[in-house]
């Protein structure tokens, strides 16, 4: 059975961040663009959950955060068992300390 998948405020928030700044930096069709790759890139995990391997930074974690990458960006997510979904709870940019990926409540 197909899992949803839900993005948390915060993951929505990273999202558009990450449009605004490439909106600025190199115009909204590039920004369209990047935004559209990352959304599409979580497609996969209502029918392959697990497609992504567990993330090694957050590994200590209860929730077993997996993560998947696209471009320079990784979609943070768990498998929320209680309400039966995909959680997508961060949008990192790997170009930053991983450390940061402590961010996430």
């Amino acid at each position: 059975m197909a899992l949803a998948v839900l993005w948390t405020q915060f993951a929505r928030d990273k999202l558009q961040d990450i449009h605004d700044h490439y909106a600025y930096k190199a115009g909204p069709r590039i920004a369209k663009k990047l935004i559209t790759g990352i959304v599409e890139r979580t497609v996969l995990l209502s029918d392959h959950p697990k497609a992504g391997p567990v993330e090694g930074w957050l590994r200590d974690r209860p929730e077993g955060f997996r993560s998947l990458v696209h471009k320079n960006y990784k979609l943070i997510y768990f498998i929320n068992t209680e309400k039966n979904r995909i959680d997508v709870v961060h949008v990192f940019d790997t170009r930053q300390d991983p450390k940061k990926l402590s961010e996430i409540e």
